[in-house]
């Protein structure tokens, strides 16, 4: 578009100056109904917040215009729409489909719709309390799901962000797009090895992989010096219901992905039945055994579930309140679920709960939601076979929720993805955060903390969160203490601003009011008694938040446990900005 920036001030600029152009494009795709709340944005693009959420639509609307919609700039909106999806949005694969931004200004919002129906997409914007949510539903979120898929985050192997159930929806999702599939050229290579040429193509996508026929498996490979196009081959085969990672060969600049026989039977039939028709032809040549072909053969027509072993879970909402529960007449049965959970890492009475069958009436194991968020967290930071366990039990619990439509399925995707977040972050990340508490601005960096218990009279467990950082330059060492309070054992933190610290308690209590907010993205309440104390106060919503953070989370959670607390809660947030929402039920 002829747009070169130097830095944010720059491209902000740029915006303000070019806005009636965005005006323009935008009512051409809405109509004349929205353009004077669009025209009113551009006086508020000199506020940072506005300007980051208002921008990235703007520029997408403005190279749909003067660009037109190809291949690239299709790809670009992908990125830029996948980094809003992976934020504050969702996908869910239950029912028609769905894809959900959240965005925080209604105007902006109209904005990103705008975007979405230059590009093809027809989107709805709902009022949702504090946000506006932009709806892609049916054949449209097919669409966006695919690009999302093709285009979203990456899938290197080890990567945490591979961990991520949106894309998992979105695959599932992606999955009922067209793709195209075919293969030519079966051959024996210089090593005897049996080889055909397979390409797969979607919506101006197309890869090449290699099929060799090995003596005990098939197997489908790409490789590539370029990391990129490994990307997009491990993404088409996710399309077709391949699960695949993106690995690097030892310390080399080669990237390839991967999948052998079991992991192809249990792909899209268009996949299996091209392989059908190469295994026939190396057959009827004579290449391969008879026997080994049918085999495979038996795999690849028949498609296999590679789910296996797990009874049957019912997940729903009673209630409002996500319910994940195991019956059975047969106490062997309840047995094997609790040590297979427990094998998993979770806690009989902390996580999970047990009634052994009596009299002929059924027992359960009930999956308590901690118990749910806490697996989650070990498939990502458990031990290898916790982490094992643990994935499989959540996408199997995920699956089972999905089965019984949007509204439980989405309680137990806000479940699971908080529950991976826990640990997701260091301390040390946040540096340089800008946050604004009544409304004056603060520079926070962390420095580190940790965490410590302190038994008291009566037997209570104290949580002590101390935290070091710099606010607007001056560092000190913060101390929040958390107890149990009240009839329902709710858990309130306390800190109590210093006399002695730079500007006095008020200063002093201001900054520490902003590190709360940057580090959970919530402000805490703080109260000015007769005597002059100062108390900056946190409640459960803030110790969840801090539960992100690698260096607080086991002891957090461990706190939790022992001083018996069970709630229910939604939670929702963007890695990028650390800002985040819950709304809890204890």
């Amino acid at each position: 578009m002829g747009v070169e920036a130097g830095g944010w001030e720059d491209l902000k600029r740029w915006a303000i100056d070019n806005w009636r152009d965005v005006v323009d494009a935008a009512t051409r795709w809405l109509g004349g109904g929205v353009r004077g709340e669009l025209n009113a944005l551009v006086k508020r693009l000199n506020d940072d917040k506005v300007a980051r959420e208002a921008i990235a639509p703007a520029l997408l609307l403005i190279q749909a215009e003067k660009l037109g919609i190809d291949k690239e700039t299709v790809k670009y909106f992908a990125m830029v729409v996948s980094a809003a999806i992976g934020g504050d949005g969702y996908v869910s694969a239950a029912g028609r489909g769905k894809v959900v931004l959240i965005i925080g200004n209604r105007t902006v919002a109209l904005l990103w719709r705008a975007v979405l129906v230059a590009y093809g997409i027809k989107a709805k914007v709902k009022d949702a309390e504090k946000t506006f949510h932009i709806v892609v539903s049916g054949d449209d979120a097919v669409k966006l799901a695919r690009l999302y898929v093709l285009y979203g985050p990456p899938l290197l192997k080890g990567d945490k962000r591979t961990i991520n159930h949106k894309l998992a929806e979105a695959i599932k999702l992606g999955i009922k797009t067209t793709v195209n599939i075919g293969w030519k050229v079966l051959r024996k290579t210089k090593s005897d090895r049996v080889a055909a040429d397979l390409t797969i193509s979607e919506g101006g996508a197309e890869v090449k992989y290699s099929v060799y026929l090995r003596k005990d498996a098939i197997e489908l490979q790409f490789n590539s010096t370029d990391r990129g196009r490994t990307e997009l081959a491990a993404r088409l085969l996710k399309l077709i219901g391949i699960d695949a990672e993106v690995k690097r060969k030892g310390g080399r600049d080669v990237w390839y992905v991967e999948a052998t026989t079991d992991k192809l039977a249990a792909g899209h039939e268009k996949l299996r039945g091209a392989l059908v028709d190469i295994v026939k032809a190396a057959r009827s040549n004579g290449w391969v055994d008879a026997d080994t072909a049918n085999r495979w053969l038996e795999k690849l027509e028949g498609g296999i579930t590679l789910k296996k072993g797990w009874p049957k879970y019912n997940a729903r909402l009673v209630e409002g309140t996500f319910e994940v529960r195991y019956q059975s007449t047969n106490p062997h049965n309840i047995e094997r679920e609790v040590q297979r959970l427990r094998a998993m890492g979770l806690v009989e009475g902390v996580h999970f709960a047990v009634k052994m069958p009596k009299g002929g009436k059924a027992g359960y194991v009930s999956i308590l939601k901690e118990g749910l968020a806490y697996a989650a967290r070990l498939s990502i930071h458990g031990s290898e076979e916790q982490r094992r366990l643990a994935a499989e039990f959540v996408e199997y619990i995920l699956q089972r929720a999905r089965e019984e439509g949007d509204e439980v399925y989405e309680k137990a995707a806000e479940i699971v993805e908080e529950g991976r977040a826990r640990s997701s972050l260091s301390l040390a990340d946040v540096k340089g955060v800008e946050v604004e508490v009544e409304g004056k601005r603060h520079v926070i960096v962390v420095l580190g903390g940790g965490a410590e218990f302190d038994k008291v009279r009566g037997g209570r467990t104290l949580l002590r969160i101390k935290i070091t950082a710099e606010v607007d330059g001056v560092r000190r060492e913060y101390t929040m203490t958390f107890s149990r309070r009240g009839s329902d054992n709710a858990a309130l933190g306390r800190a109590y601003a210093r006399a002695d610290a730079p500007g006095g308690r008020e200063a002093d209590a201001e900054r520490l009011a902003a590190l709360v907010r940057a580090l959970t993205g919530r402000e805490p309440r703080v109260r000015r008694r007769n005597d002059g104390t100062v108390e900056t106060i946190c409640n459960g919503e803030h110790l969840y938040g801090l539960m992100r953070y690698s260096e607080l989370a086991d002891a957090v959670m461990r706190w939790l446990a022992e001083t018996k607390s069970f709630f229910s809660f939604s939670f929702s947030f963007n890695y990028n900005t650390l800002n985040f929402f819950l709304t809890f039920r204890f």
